[in-house]
């Protein structure tokens, strides 16, 4: 089921008192007529909007923590803490509501340049064992570059004994479409999303790098999957194919910046930047390709058609294409009983749209409505916190921590 997302969505709920929506920073959505919320069919017509229902629960907003630079990604630590990761290089510690003013030391020399810089965050399913952080970032110099996974052990102020784990086996050149979320699966495996290199005019090997989405040769325009080592796992889809990169997950993809995981059905989710318009929610599959760039909803910067073809067999289709693009990042599987009503909703961040999607979904994965929630900066991540709780970053050079609480449990 395709949802083509013509429209920026309504806000839901303004006039309510119980929501607090921070100051708007930029020019206000589209605010279409709303449409009637109904199940989709195989002929839907386009989803513009949804009307406020009773699963919309009250909900305010709370700044927790503000002076962040350009903040990527987040990850709380067994004691309640949290690592925060800045996009120039530096990872910080908020430690009982208080952002640390010394930066983690340990941090890998990183390439902070436009797209590229340290991006996500992540500890190990048994980090209380083994102390163990992940982080990606970019590699090098803007002619030569790589997305790099590295694993260190914090001590509880500094990042210690750091490798790199994995890396992007080909250089490429310029500053774009790194990825790269990290999800742990059940099985103790992690999912990164490699993105698949940059736009036009950027060539690899003779061909335009986007290319390279297709070629399972290569770990550009990805899903990996790793063992917590970096090595490869036996069963991947692809590991006993001479002609194919055994890291490989799944590919066709442009650029993964949302990834989650729903236990109850064991979905993996992810939210991918097209072009001009054309981004897409996929429900992602072992050994599936999405299509980028054969098939493809996105229209070239420039004008045009980057490809004719919106379906193919054997190509998987996204539920959702959010066309004007929202630019999403971040995402959130909510699985807590802080918003009953919320709970088996996805949450989708957007950096052009400035706001976080609540998407609900029915039993067999399709996407039955949306509603927004305003932000008013550009949002780079969303996490669910252990208590229940969700929580956004704000892509600004005054970046803040934001923290979604109910109102009228």
């Amino acid at each position: 089921m395709l949802l083509l997302i013509k429209h920026s969505i309504r806000r839901i709920g303004l006039a309510s008192a119980a929501i607090t929506i921070a100051a708007c920073s930029a020019a206000p959505p589209n605010t279409a007529a709303v449409a009637p919320n109904v199940a989709p069919t195989a002929e839907a017509s386009p989803v513009q909007a949804v009307s406020p229902s009773s699963t919309a629960r009250g909900f305010k907003q709370a700044t927790v923590a503000e002076g962040l630079e350009r903040p990527w990604g987040m990850a709380w630590l067994p004691d309640g803490s949290m690592l925060i990761s800045e996009k120039a290089g530096r990872l910080r510690l908020l430690k009982n509501g208080v952002l640390e003013p010394t930066p983690i030391a340990g941090v890998p020399s990183v390439m902070s340049s436009g797209q590229g810089g340290l991006m996500d965050v992540s500890i190990h399913p048994r980090f209380a064992e083994n102390r163990f952080v992940y982080l990606t970032y970019a590699s090098g110099t803007a002619d030569a570059n790589r997305t790099r996974i590295a694993r260190a052990r914090f001590d509880g102020k500094a990042l210690q004994d750091l490798r790199v784990i994995f890396e992007v086996s080909q250089v490429k050149s310029g500053t774009q479409h790194f990825g790269s979320r990290i999800l742990w699966l059940p099985d103790g495996t992690m999912l990164v999303a490699i993105g698949d290199g940059g736009n036009p005019p950027v060539q690899l090997e003779g061909a335009l790098i986007r290319k390279q989405a297709q070629n399972l040769g290569s770990r550009l325009g990805k899903i990996v999957r790793l063992n917590d080592d970096g090595s490869i796992p036996r069963d991947n889809p692809f590991a006993t194919n001479a002609n194919a990169e055994p890291a490989i997950w799944s590919y066709g993809h442009r650029n993964i910046q949302g990834i989650a995981f729903d236990p109850g059905t064991k979905r993996v989710w992810v939210t991918e930047h097209g072009a001009r318009g054309g981004d897409e929610l996929n429900l992602a599959e072992a050994g599936k390709n999405y299509g980028w760039p054969l098939v493809t909803h996105s229209q070239e910067y420039a004008g045009g058609e980057i490809s004719q073809e919106r379906s193919r067999p054997g190509m998987v289709d996204p539920k959702v294409v959010w066309t004007p693009a929202t630019a999403p990042s971040g995402l959130a599987f909510y699985t807590g009983d802080r918003f009953p009503a919320w709970r088996g909703n996805l949450f989708a961040g957007g950096l052009v749209s400035q706001d976080v999607r609540r998407i609900e979904l029915d039993a067999a994965g399709n996407v039955r409505s949306q509603e927004e929630i305003s932000i008013g900066q550009r949002v780079r991540d969303v996490r669910q916190s252990p208590d229940g709780l969700l929580y956004v970053l704000t892509d600004d050079s005054n970046g803040k921590l934001i923290r979604l609480e109910p109102t009228n449990n």
